[in-house]
């Protein structure tokens, strides 16, 4: 029924806009808000679970709009605390085939297509996003921060080589990540500098190793280098111990293969094994490593 005249300047609403609407009418389910196209049947269901205060007829409410399970537009006053081209910290609330569901305080989870991710998402991660409008009007998110971290960060100050900072991963490249701090620093996490297995999105504590004249910083999980030699020469032990006393592994191997095998660098690998070696502790014979007094048993097969 047309009880109301259209409005000849009403905006066309899209699900994932904000807007200020009026309360046209109540029922049992909720308020209806006014579309402005002058039809009733138009009034958008603004249901009573999705009210953060009563509203009266009347009424201007400012709301956000989203489609629901049968498709019709409806209205939450539970606001999106992100607008587009705005970026933030969220967190991934479903996956499915075409890509997963992130929440950004809104009634529904915003879509994050597969093309927008960087590697692979799972339910309860955390990543850095940016909110933006598809070509079907619709609300979604991007993982491709890159720009806006830069323009939001500031120059690392107030530290030292040594201090230890928190951040969050949110973008790889070829030698490495990078972290946006809690301080609003860009940090470098290399790839020689990494202990174990990453994911898009966590967050770690790092060691800083260098402050940059762009005034970012470069970051480091393995600890100083004192410290450092002792744990990979004990890791260098358990390998040695965990294969019978001998490995392929020595001064000549690859450094692909050292940080395959072991996370760490060549040079790492070879200032460990240097320690071990004047302690004592361990031999090397024709490209492989033993313990000491296992020498005399000979190379095996290299694996």
């Amino acid at each position: 029924m047309n009880s109301r005249s259209k409005s000849m300047t009403a905006p066309r609403l899209e699900p994932g806009q904000v807007v200020t609407l009026k309360v046209a009418r109540q029922t049992d389910l909720g308020a209806f808000l006014d579309a402005g196209t002058g039809r009733t049947a138009d009034d958008i269901l603004l249901h009573k679970m999705q009210q953060t205060a009563a509203v009266a007829v009347g009424e201007e409410v400012k709301v956000y709009l989203y489609r629901d399970p049968k498709g019709r537009l409806a209205a939450s006053m539970r606001l999106p605390q992100m607008r587009p081209g705005q970026i933030a910290r969220v967190k991934v609330i479903n996956v499915t085939r075409d890509g997963a569901f992130v929440d950004i305080g809104a009634e529904r989870g915003v879509f994050m297509p597969f093309a927008g991710m960087r590697g692979r998402v799972k339910r309860g991660d955390r990543v850095w996003v940016k909110l933006y409008t598809d070509k079907s009007g619709r609300p979604a998110v991007t993982m491709d921060v890159d720009e806006e971290i830069a323009r939001a960060a500031r120059p690392a100050q107030d530290i030292k080589i040594g201090d230890q900072v928190t951040g969050t991963i949110y973008s790889e490249g070829e030698s490495g990540f990078f972290l946006f701090t809690a301080e609003r620093y860009i940090a470098f996490l290399h790839k020689d500098e990494v202990t174990r297995p990453l994911r898009m999105g966590e967050e770690i504590t790092v060691r800083v190793t260098y402050l940059r004249p762009d005034g970012r910083i470069n970051v480091s999980m393995r600890p100083q280098k004192e410290d450092a030699i002792d744990v990979d020469a004990q890791n260098i032990l358990a390998m040695l111990r965990s294969r019978g006393g001998k490995m392929p592994y020595s001064d000549d191997t690859a450094p692909e293969v050292i940080k395959e095998k072991f996370q760490i660098s060549k040079a790492a690998f070879k200032r460990a094994l240097g320690r071990l070696m004047k302690e004592g502790l361990v031999v090397q014979r024709e490209g492989w490593t033993y313990l000491a007094g296992q020498e005399h048993e000979g190379a095996g097969k290299q694996p």
